[in-house]
């Protein structure tokens, strides 16, 4: 089955998040590399790179862990590529 590259967008609650928490937590639940984003006025997103399988309700399963962590405010999808 092919694989795809997943970029998510994590927002955290509110700026009182710890970055760094928040970063152990998503890594604790899904194998991914994350990037800090710079927002405004302090506030940090974190994108999200996954490797997932090209099926039906993978990313809906992806998203569901990561809204259970405490401090995920909104989660957008910003890509979506297959790999061979």
């Amino acid at each position: 089955m092919a694989k795809v590259l997943v970029t998510l967008r994590i927002m955290p609650k509110d700026i009182n998040v710890d970055i760094q928490n928040l970063k152990s937590e998503i890594l604790s639940k899904i194998k991914a590399s994350i990037q800090e984003v710079p927002i405004a006025f302090g506030l940090t997103a974190l994108d999200v790179f996954v490797l997932a399988e090209d099926k039906e309700g993978e990313m809906e399963r992806i998203e569901k862990l990561l809204k259970e962590i405490n401090g995920v405010g909104e989660i957008e999808v910003i890509e979506v590529t297959r790999t061979f």
